[in-house]
């Protein structure tokens, strides 16, 4: 008797942490009788089906979200028709709502786990076994008895919530999770209630103890984990809970694991501020959903959010350099045109983020603004991601200009390439949205929405779009683009883009030598030879003081030239840039 549980991930960095957890909460006992198999939506569905046929399972339960959900739709259909004696299950949150109606449209699933599975799995697989004549004290000798099932006879009974600290930790075993994303949950639920959410329902937050937490987390420490991403929807709800747990993993920090957290900014407090900006860099990230600057807005969605709290403290923050800082904007909310986002971007960004998430309003079944969409005007996508098309305040071609929009913030400011570039070039337009705006159409007119610009020609790109914006500025932007391509690589080959060095190579040189004979600037490279420094680091000639935090200050030329370098083996811990040293 084998019950293969499935998953079909967005990425193959990605782990699935519901089969995990479902497999960890049926017990040793029952673990001989449990498989797991993962696969991402990039696999062709001629392989998964192939996959599991080999392993010819006697029930298969599938792990159903958005971003899946039409492959294992197909695959349901293909399983059935090659492995017709096993029965096919589902599960997760993009089934648990209109569970009937999906059983119609599958006559081939026998059923779906509805909510939280982990106790009805142990029971669903219990059934099983008991019917092959395992004895496993299983409570129930029918599948309609079996709270949380949902048959085509009707619905079960609604299973009861899941104690936290009767969940066993998942990931004992660290194998197979090299180079992937961990997740892992702290708590279940959310105070808030967000129209487009489905965490706060109830609005009741259950919490793992923090003896519990502290001894996992532990865990991935000594496992030396490189990301460890908590699920929790709104990590610091409890003040004391989130302390506990920074100053935990702050204590105990391997220099290595990061540990990526939801917060909601406004709830940030002094107490806490002091301990976030007092830990490694790059030992946490947040993420802070604004989604919308708009009044309105906000108040239609049911978010109590504190827009200048928020901005007031990601600047506490941004100033401690040491913590990644991703903010998340939705387009297609309620009261929320084009112009209107425009507005929450530009408010958005000028908090300065590390990344800024723009995103589409995914209508979610079982959500408030699914129930409310047809008085706002909110028409969206029949099939998942159920993602907005147009609303009463905003036109599908203005989404489709927010998609372009989108792609230029992704490739341009959240890739981190133009750090330098970018605050100069905004002063070139009233506003950051008319920015990527522009740029957007400007990528339309070339046709780089179909044939995308590699990595190292963005720089390229970039610089046309700048020339054609402000030609007498030409040598001011081959420098700042420059400069920038140095920040992220050591290349070995000078970009087209950049001014030519040929007229500095012996100055350039002579420094080396110095610097071999007598290091001032490269003292960590005494071992090292010239030539040998030289291929570890990168110096390089300007005439505008690109190197400086003002974008005014960058834009005034010098009488000469600064030569400036880029050390390669001091890296910032964050941004992992170089370090940076003007030198002559």
């Amino acid at each position: 008797m084998q019950f293969l549980l499935a998953a079909v991930n967005a990425k193959y960095i990605h782990t699935n942490p519901a089969i995990y957890s479902l497999r960890a909460y049926a017990g040793k006992g029952l673990a001989p009788y449990i498989a797991l198999a993962e696969y991402t939506i990039n696999n062709r569905e001629e392989e998964i089906l192939g996959d599991l046929y080999k392993r010819h399972p006697d029930v298969i339960g599938f792990s159903c979200y958005i971003w899946n959900i039409a492959t294992i739709r197909e695959l349901v259909r293909e399983v059935a028709k090659v492995l017709p004696g096993t029965d096919l299950w589902l599960g997760g949150p993009e089934v648990s709502y209109n569970a009937g109606k999906l059983l119609e449209e599958l006559p081939m699933v026998k059923g779906i786990m509805a909510g939280e599975g982990e106790e009805t799995f142990k029971e669903l697989l219990s059934f099983y076994l008991e019917g092959r004549g395992q004895d496993t004290r299983g409570k129930y000798r029918k599948l309609e008895e079996i709270p949380g099932l949902v048959l085509r006879q009707g619905k079960g009974k609604a299973r009861e919530p899941v104690e936290m600290d009767a969940l066993p930790f998942p990931y004992g075993d660290l194998k197979g999770f090299q180079n992937k994303i961990i997740y892992y949950e702290t708590s279940r639920g959310c105070p808030f209630q967000c129209s487009y959410c489905l965490s706060g329902a109830g609005r009741k937050v259950r919490f793992r103890s923090l003896e519990i937490v502290k001894r996992e987390l532990q865990h991935f420490l000594d496992g030396r984990v490189p990301q460890v991403k908590l699920t929790d929807r709104t990590f610091n709800c409890s003040h004391t809970h989130a302390m506990e747990i920074w100053r935990y993993i702050r204590a105990h920090d391997n220099g290595e694991t990061n540990f990526h957290f939801e917060v909601a900014a406004d709830r940030i407090d002094e107490e806490q501020l002091s301990l976030l900006n007092s830990l490694r860099p790059g030992l946490v990230q947040l993420e802070i959903g604004v989604q919308s600057t708009n009044e309105e807005t906000l108040k239609a969605i049911n978010r109590n959010t504190d827009i200048g709290k928020i901005a007031a403290v990601t600047e506490k923050i941004r100033q401690g350099r040491n913590i990644h800082i991703h903010l998340d904007l939705i387009a297609g909310l309620p009261f929320e045109g084009y112009g209107s986002f425009g507005n929450s971007f530009n408010d958005v960004y000028a908090m300065r983020p590390n990344q800024l998430q723009l995103g589409f309003l995914k209508v979610l079944k079982g959500t408030p603004i699914r129930e409310s969409a047809e008085s706002y005007g909110i028409v969206y996508q029949d099939k998942p991601p159920y993602e907005v098309l147009y609303t009463k305040w905003i036109s599908y071609g203005e989404i489709l200009k927010l998609k372009g929009i989108e792609e230029m913030v992704e490739l341009y400011y959240n890739s981190g390439q133009f750090t330098h570039t970018l605050p100069v070039l905004e002063g070139m337009f009233k506003s950051p949205f008319s920015l990527f705006e522009s740029l957007a159409c400007f990528y339309e007119e070339k046709g780089y929405f179909v044939n995308t610009p590699a990595r190292s020609y963005r720089y390229q790109v970039l610089l046309d779009f700048a020339i054609g914006i402000a030609p007498d500025k030409e040598e001011l932007y081959r420098e700042l683009l420059t400069f920038d391509f140095y920040l992220r690589e050591n290349a070995k080959s000078r970009p087209v883009f950049s001014p030519s060095l040929s007229a500095w190579r012996e100055e350039i040189w002579q420094f080396y030598q110095r610097e071999e004979r007598e290091p001032e600037y490269l003292k960590a490279y005494r071992q090292y030879y010239a030539r040998q420094t030289m291929k570890m680091t990168h110096m390089d000639v300007f005439f505008y003081p690109v190197w400086e935090e003002g974008k005014e200050d960058r834009q005034i030329r010098r009488d000469g030239p600064g030569f400036v370098l880029f050390d390669y083996g001091n890296r910032d811990a964050l941004t992992g840039e170089p370090g940076v040293k003007v030198v002559m």
